[in-house]
């Protein structure tokens, strides 16, 4: 008989392969343990045809002898591989914390020509750059200027982004160290409603008010704060009088 595909499904495991229907039983579960790396001792056959069917067990009192083309093997079946063994018995085949990893001295890829570290210094890009400090100076700069431009200062109600169910009022203009690269003007914002990302800490530092669970902190830089007459919200203003 000519090689059936199935796709075999176990915890770990899903894939396209194909059966010899002359297998016997325990070949099978041999050839299923390199796999799934479940061993043939622990391994619980089943035999889906179709969606919707009941799964149909593959075991026998004899299976050195009790070939799988006694069950009812069709193409694109589905053979789940159950484990009987403990759940902590199992190797986790997705955790790879404990897996040896190569790890690139940094002198060594220094020494490349073939990286993109290579290519970034060939190309005269980001810190290889020659005017990259005159730009992030430029940068830095352009960030205190927005702030000046638009009158941001702290205790002036605003908006942020335009959203008007983003207002609050102005709690912190400055540097934030906390913020990974976030290098120049911050605007600490302390809004109406709780839909920020902080409570006006970062990090275990805190730039105002007091620890609390509610989020009506949030830090943007001053190019996304409107600052003017933006009261706050009044849920009951838009509707008719009873």
């Amino acid at each position: 008989m000519a090689d059936v595909p199935v796709c075999v499904i176990s915890d770990n495991t899903s894939s396209e392969r194909r059966v010899t229907p002359s297998w016997t039983i325990s070949q099978l579960r041999s050839k299923l343990e390199t796999i799934t790396g479940i061993p043939p001792s622990s391994q619980l056959l089943s035999l889906q045809t179709s969606k919707g069917t009941e799964r149909v067990p593959i075991d026998a009192a004899d299976e050195d002898s009790t070939r799988i083309s006694s069950f009812p093997l069709a193409p694109y079946a589905e053979l789940h591989v159950g484990d009987s063994r403990p759940a902590a018995a199992r190797p986790n085949y997705n955790d790879t914390s404990a897996v040896d990893k190569y790890v690139m001295p940094e002198d060594e890829y220094e020494r490349k020509t073939d990286s993109v570290l290579a290519w970034k210094k060939q190309q005269k890009l980001g810190r290889f750059d020659p005017d990259a400090p005159h730009h992030e100076r430029a940068k830095l700069d352009a960030m205190r200027q927005e702030v000046c431009r638009r009158g941001i200062d702290v205790g002036k109600r605003c908006r942020v982004g335009g959203e008007d169910a983003r207002r609050g009022v102005v709690e912190y203009v400055g540097d934030v160290d906390e913020i990974p690269s976030g290098k120049g003007t911050w605007v600490g914002i302390r809004l109406d409603e709780p839909v920020g990302k902080n409570d006006g800490s970062i990090a275990g530092r805190r730039y105002w008010g007091e620890p609390s669970e509610m989020k009506h902190g949030v830090f943007v830089r001053p190019d996304r704060v409107e600052v003017g007459d933006y009261p706050p919200m009044d849920d009951l203003e838009d509707m008719e009088e009873i």
